[in-house]
């Protein structure tokens, strides 16, 4: 490697309780219950040209902790992601990572704490995938901006953790859509950040893909870190989230663990289709849809 210098349910959000069974084990999660939480939404609100689109959001991600945000498109799921790190303006209410208000934060220093997976990126330019990981690095580096061996190093730890150590010297513009999903991932890792935000990370990959790297979300979960994790799928959510919230209408219609959250009522309330809900064999919920509402 080289150095490479609208999204608006008028129900209010249902806390579940937690279930007994079903998603992965309570372990990070559970310790750190009690802590701060190192994301918390306080009465996100935010209108885009007029239209309400986030409507008092309220959500905390705790360290040890992987949270599913669920809902139809159009919810504001994107758009939250965005008031988290500043891209978007809220009009009401606060982000809070580490306890700081992200307003007071400049956006060096945020960006040491959170790092983002975006649903695809696009470069112009042929950087080499080892090229784009090391950007990653860019909110750790000096006034002069130039990496370390250290920096160039943890890139590098960061392509082989996503098992893509293969592409590194590959053009992003040669590479697949899955293929740049898993560099962006990598150079997220590279961050190094105490909170990963994931706007559809397993959107452009096959399967085996996308359980590995939800298996390496719940790694850097173990770790100490908060990650939250928009997603369509809600099958691979309910396996591998510790909770899930679902946003319908810019609400936070439900949120709690996935066996708790994941039933007919919320599928109909939240996606508008009518679904039977039956238990794997270790208790995850398995959706089965039969028709959208009112077909």
């Amino acid at each position: 490697m080289t150095r490479a210098g609208a999204e608006g349910a008028t129900h209010p959000a249902t806390a579940v309780p937690p279930a007994q069974s079903g998603g992965p084990a309570a372990g990070p999660a559970a310790a750190s219950a009690g802590s701060a939480p190192l994301l918390r939404f306080e009465g996100v609100a935010v209108a885009l040209g007029g239209r309400p689109v986030l409507r008092g959001v309220d959500l905390e991600v705790a360290a040890g902790e992987v949270v599913g945000l669920l809902g139809p498109n159009g919810a504001g799921k994107t758009t939250l992601l965005r008031v988290a790190t500043r891209v978007a303006h809220a009009d009401a209410g606060r982000v809070l990572v580490g306890g700081r208000d992200v307003a007071s934060i400049s956006r060096a220093a945020l960006a040491r704490e959170v790092a983002v997976v975006p649903q695809d990126t696009q470069l112009p330019f042929p950087f080499r995938a080892a090229e784009v990981v090391l950007m990653g690095r860019a909110p750790h580096l000096g006034l002069l901006g130039f990496e370390s061996e250290d920096d160039v190093e943890r890139a590098r730890a960061a392509l082989a953790r996503v098992g893509i150590a293969h592409l590194a010297d590959r053009s992003l513009l040669a590479l697949s859509g899955g293929e740049r999903q898993l560099v962006t991932v990598a150079r997220a890792l590279a961050q190094d950040p105490r909170v990963l935000l994931l706007d559809e990370p397993t959107a452009f990959l096959d399967l085996r893909h996308r359980v590995e790297v939800l298996e390496l979300l719940r790694a850097l979960a173990a770790e100490g870190r908060g990650v939250l994790v928009v997603s369509h799928d809600l099958g691979l959510a309910a396996r591998f989230c510790d909770r899930i919230a679902l946003l319908a209408e810019g609400r936070i219609a439900r949120v709690g663990p996935p066996s708790a959250v994941i039933d007919p009522a919320a599928l109909r309330q939240v996606f508008g289709i009518d679904a039977q809900v039956v238990a794997g064999p270790d208790g995850t919920p398995i959706v089965l849809p039969r028709s959208a509402s009112g077909c």
